[in-house]
């Protein structure tokens, strides 16, 4: 798991991106994806604060239940929730206090599906996690997220064993809409992370407006 900094200064919004957010001062967002796609790892870089984790060893017995095909590596699952917090300040001059994101990552596996239901509600957006070596697992919770309504985007995982594959080519294989945010990132970078996150704000500021 990426190593977070103690108090690190909250992260900049884009320019008259907060000050225009027709949405409370909380936002609860939902980190979602497939399993063993880094969620845990994606929510504690984002993180400002120490994150809270439910993470426990992968058993042999787990193997019965959790596809690890294409990620042998996987040691650990998560077996609760993931919770952080991400502060977004208001660009200079402006009077808005501003955004903060209470972020909520999500268990992948099928046997936590009505706990992911759960997490859903009150959620102003989902941010959902995709991997290149296994895009075909993505679609389960595409589909969730789309069937509650909930503006989402969609942040593509690289790990160092990753196909590379265009922005283009990445949205027609998850049959993705052109008005759906869709980008390339590292889990385990603050300044990635948190940029995925700004991305899924900016666009339900924009669905909000509309």
């Amino acid at each position: 798991m990426a190593s977070v900094p103690s108090d690190p200064a909250p992260a900049a919004a884009p320019p008259g991106f907060v000050a225009t957010l027709s949405l409370p001062v909380p936002v609860k967002i939902v980190v979602a994806g497939p399993f063993a796609v880094g969620k845990t790892t994606f929510v504690a870089a984002a993180s400002e604060t120490p994150p809270l984790t439910t993470e426990e060893v992968l058993t042999q017995a787990g193997e019965t239940v959790d596809d690890l095909t294409g990620v042998r590596g996987k040691t650990t699952t998560t077996v609760g929730v993931d919770f952080g917090r991400l502060t977004l300040r208001a660009p200079e001059p402006s009077e808005h206090p501003g955004a903060v994101l209470y972020l909520f990552g999500a268990p992948g596996q099928e046997r936590f599906r009505l706990l992911w239901e759960e997490l859903t509600y009150g959620a102003m957006g989902v941010l959902v996690l995709a991997d290149t070596r296994r895009l075909d697992a993505s679609f389960d919770v595409l589909d969730l997220v789309e069937r509650r309504g909930l503006p989402y985007a969609v942040a593509v995982n690289h790990f160092d064993d990753s196909p590379v594959h265009s922005p283009e080519e990445l949205r027609q294989a998850l049959d993705l809409e052109e008005s759906t945010p869709l980008a390339v990132c590292d889990a385990r970078d603050p300044a990635l992370a948190r940029r995925m996150l700004i991305m899924l704000v900016e666009h339900i500021r924009e669905l909000v407006q509309q």
